[in-house]
């Protein structure tokens, strides 16, 4: 696979590779991953990162209590079912 040399600096090089996907390497010539690669591609502005947007505090809300409900909606229809059984 041939790399092309993008950028050079001490501490890291930067390569394009031939599926256009980028690869850095330390400064001893062992691959950067992770964090540290996102850290570096985008200090060089090569690639744009965001962070995932955060649930709303709402939505948990709702979610925790929406099984809650439902188990007691449950819980009274066995308990109508069992009284109808004495007839």
């Amino acid at each position: 696979m041939a790399m092309k040399l993008v950028k050079k600096t001490d501490s890291y090089s930067v390569f394009l590779r031939s599926d256009e996907r980028y690869a850095v390497k330390d400064g001893s010539g062992k691959p950067v991953n992770g964090d540290e690669k996102v850290r570096i591609l985008v200090e060089e502005g090569l690639i744009k990162a965001s962070l995932p947007a955060e649930p709303a505090p709402e939505a948990e809300e709702a979610e925790a209590e929406a099984p809650a409900e439902e188990g007691a909606e449950e819980a009274s229809e066995d308990a109508a079912e069992e009284g109808g059984d004495d007839e």
